[in-house]
């Protein structure tokens, strides 16, 4: 928008209201790319429709699709790939994605028929629920139609997946088996500087601890090493340490208290002394050589009696519960009791104690910016005053009531980028932008809000009441 269209108003006002075009045109071409791209789904889904029955009895038929689609003529394909000047497997994929999700994802695809989601994330629902029977794919239709519109692509595969396992879990726990023989580990050619990659498919609890004994190694190596290297160099140089078994358990030994006192550590003179040593160590002795780690699994109470159904692990994603055994291997558990989410805690300091962060972090369910995905931990986020502290405010200022986690580079961003927040219930924080946008972030993901709800819900919880508009769905939606 020009500023010459408004000559009535200061600069400062022309400036505001040509940043407020320039978000609304944002979104709306938003909405213009995925319709296009709707639109190209659509052009596939009649080409298969037309192209439907065979020609001839050599005319073969091919099923892109998954079970319940209709079939194709397989030689039509690559016509419609010229058009589109693909090659054919493309738009066969095309095809196979357009009739899922019309034949067997219906509700998946009214939200993406709309422009209200992210086709491209739609069609990887597709292929992942692909080896579904058209009876059992209904569940994953259900809970990603529900998510697709408000959560990050990540999260929204991610509740795919797991109901994916929840649908077939026996065909889950074969392709499980099969993928067990898939594992490798490999090395790249060497560089002109000598150095190469080692890559490695394992099991994701193999991962986690390589990755926290390299960690736990690198820390050791840095008390002595780390004026000259960064953390990235130490972990490569602590991977090295990896292939020399007896100079690894020396190093951890003589960094380790195997006491039950708090003393110096000792340190072995011979090889012979450290072996000695590590076999007269106890179990409980030698299980915490490998380091400490703080893990979050959620699952229900169904899950955890019976042993059958998904656990979703923080930075894993959704497994099936049996899987369990594979992350947490022989490792010393100690599980730490449910909080009581209706309590209301509150502290008068500016510092979050870790009950409160794990209040907030169970109640919101990871990093609460809008249309982030929900896979940061626990660990790796700040959490946040919604409303800056003031230290010569009232007390119990710090508490899930004002409190949000933020990955580091969000809470940076609202902290200097002008944004404001609220919470404006249990796990429901309000944002407003600059520039009159607002949003609602909860449980059912990011919803966009006109300035009137967002006014009236941060205005009732001023005076102590939530304010809800109505399930998700009557919302304006986002993009």
């Amino acid at each position: 928008m020009s500023t010459s269209l408004l000559p009535h108003q200061p600069p400062q006002a022309a400036d505001e209201a040509s940043a407020r075009a320039l978000l609304d045109s944002a979104t709306e071409a938003l909405r213009t790319r995925r319709l296009a791209e709707v639109a190209e789904l659509r052009l596939a889904i009649q080409w298969s429709v037309a192209q439907g029955h065979p020609r001839s009895k050599r005319d073969p038929m091919v099923t892109p699709g998954g079970d319940g689609t209709p079939a194709v003529r397989e030689h039509a394909i690559p016509e419609l790939a010229m058009a589109r000047e693909t090659h054919p497997a493309t738009t066969r994929a095309l095809i196979a994605d357009g009739l899922d999700l019309v034949h067997r994802l219906p509700r998946t695809w009214a939200v993406v028929e709309s422009g209200r989601c992210e086709p491209w994330v739609a069609r990887k629902v597709a292929v992942l629920s692909r080896a579904l029977l058209s009876e059992q794919v209904g569940r994953v239709d259900r809970a990603v139609a529900k998510a697709i519109s408000g959560h990050a692509p990540s999260t929204v595969l991610e509740i795919a997946r797991a109901k994916v396992i929840e649908a077939d879990p026996e065909t889950h726990r074969a392709e499980r088996e099969r993928s067990r023989h898939e594992r490798y580990a490999r090395l790249s050619r060497a560089d002109e500087f000598g150095y190469r990659h080692l890559i490695a498919r394992v099991t994701a609890g193999d991962a986690a601890w390589i990755d926290a004994m390299v960690d736990r190694v690198a820390d050791i190596l840095g008390e002595s090493m780390g004026h000259d290297h960064n953390h990235d160099e130490l972990r490569s140089i602590a991977l090295g340490w990896l292939a020399r078994p007896v100079e690894l358990l020396k190093l951890l030994l003589e960094h380790t208290d195997t006491s039950d006192r708090e003393q110096p550590a000792w340190a072995a003179d011979h090889m012979a002394d450290t072996i000695d040593k590590l076999c007269a160590l106890p179990a409980r002795r030698l299980a915490k050589l490998r380091g400490r780690g703080r893990l979050f699994v959620h699952l229900t109470d169904e899950a955890l009696r019976s042993g059958v159904g998904v656990a979703r692990v923080e930075g894993v994603g959704p497994i099936d519960v049996r899987q369990l055994h594979e992350v947490l291997g022989n490792a010393d558990v100690t599980v730490t009791p449910v909080l009581d989410l209706r309590e209301r805690r509150r502290v008068d300091a500016y510092e979050h104690p870790e009950v409160i962060k794990d209040h907030v972090w169970i109640q919101t369910g990871g990093d609460c910016f809008p249309f982030t995905p929900r896979s940061a931990t626990r660990d790796g986020v700040d959490y946040d005053h919604a409303i800056p502290y003031d230290d010569t405010g009232p007390p119990g200022q710090t508490g899930p009531h004002n409190s949000g986690p933020l990955r580091r580079r969000h809470h940076r961003t609202k902290t200097h980028g002008g944004l404001t927040t609220r919470v404006v219930g249990p796990g429901r924080h309000l944002w407003r932008t600059p520039h009159g946008q607002a949003f609602l972030v909860d449980h059912t993901g990011t919803t966009r809000l006109t300035e009137q709800q967002a006014t009236a819900m941060a205005e009732a919880i001023g005076d102590g009441v939530e304010l809800y508009f109505g399930t998700a769905q009557e919302y304006e939606p986002a993009g």
